[in-house]
């Protein structure tokens, strides 16, 4: 089998933990070289990894023959620098997202990679879930028929820790929405099918006094007229988070717990029903068929790196495009601006 041969750029936080103990089991990678501006996470990468070569700076990393493909995991400060030089020196991109500080810097990247000629995906690993595949492909059945209304939650604990670049607007362009509502926002955009065209959000800080948001929420209105909510939080215990996923139609429903997470786990629940039998003033709610969705267990991490190196090889298009990443992030963006102004914000 061909293999897009890989070059890692910051090799600390989600590198680490998630993504290259998934990339060393896609059968279409081989990682080459890793590189981190501290040495030590650098040159302990390369060992567990087993990377033929650790750098402490990209340029000496992208100035490889040997690389088709980077990855980078840095802070989001970092990315337009970085995507700009692997850019320019021909290699293609798999970026964390968000994609850039804000919606113009992520357009900026993506038009240069666009200008030269290289391939740009974004790390929205969530869609990978085995379930919420699923899903979209039930929807798109017509099984739940018109979608009237989604639902979703992303939390957990991020107490305040200094020079914690994440708790830093500056540097990483928001807080719990940005960071984790923007896996909620992304996800029922692609299981529904739906845009987003009007938001309003509320973000403040209730726990914790860093400077981005420790808790936001959005109300948004989907393309089709459905309503969508979602809440974000940093200051929720994991111990008492179940981050629920809903999503209802004209004809049935889905009820997911835990399968908005780094593992491909949790449970999704379909209840079908019919909306030709009538009105009924009981609300009985016993003839829907209920089922519960199989499969999962599998390594998200290692299938959408399998899935970006398809993409690499010119076998599939590329499965989360820059363009795509950039319309969750400007979601979240208008929920900012509505947070701050007290208005809906049409997109």
């Amino acid at each position: 089998m061909k293999k897009v041969r890989w070059g890692v750029i910051g090799c600390g936080g989600i590198a680490d933990r998630r993504t290259l103990p998934g990339m060393m089991k896609a059968e279409n990678a081989e990682l080459v070289a890793v590189m981190d501006v501290n040495p030590d996470f650098a040159n302990k990468c390369k060992e567990k990894y087993g990377a033929k070569y650790c750098f402490t700076d990209e340029a000496s990393l992208l100035a490889l023959d040997e690389i088709d493909a980077v990855y980078i995991a840095t802070p989001v400060f970092c990315h337009k620098k970085q995507a700009f030089a692997a850019a320019e020196a021909g290699k293609h991109i798999f970026l964390e997202k968000p994609v850039g500080l804000d919606v113009e810097e992520a357009k900026e990247i993506a038009s240069f990679c666009e200008k030269k000629g290289v391939k740009l995906g974004v790390g929205f690993v969530m869609r990978f879930h085995s379930f919420h595949r699923q899903m979209k492909e039930i929807i798109a059945s017509g099984k739940l028929g018109d979608v009237v209304s989604a639902r979703a939650q992303f939390t957990c604990w991020y107490p305040e820790m200094p020079g914690v670049w994440r708790q830093d607007r500056s540097k990483s362009g928001g807080g719990a929405l940005m960071d984790m509502g923007v896996h909620c926002v992304d996800l029922i955009r692609f299981i529904t099918g739906l845009e987003i065209t009007e938001v309003s959000g509320m973000v403040g800080n209730q726990v914790f006094k860093y400077g981005v948001e420790d808790a936001g929420a959005m109300l948004m209105r989907l393309s089709n007229g459905a309503t969508a909510y979602v809440d974000a939080n940093f200051n929720i215990p994991d111990d008492a988070a179940v981050c629920k996923l809903e999503i209802y139609g004209t004809k049935g429903s889905f009820f997911c717990e835990g399968t908005i997470a780094q593992d491909e786990a949790g449970t999704a629940i379909l209840r079908a029903s019919d909306d030709s039998a009538g009105y009924d003033a009981s609300q009985s709610r016993s003839s829907a068929e209920t089922v519960s969705l199989t499969g999962g267990g599998g390594n998200l991490y290692t299938k959408e790196v399998e899935a970006f190196g398809k993409a690499v090889l010119g076998e599939c298009d590329i499965p989360v495009p820059a363009l795509d990443a950039i319309l969750s992030q400007q979601a979240v963006e208008a929920a900012y601006r509505s947070s701050a102004s007290g208005a809906v914000v049409k997109l």
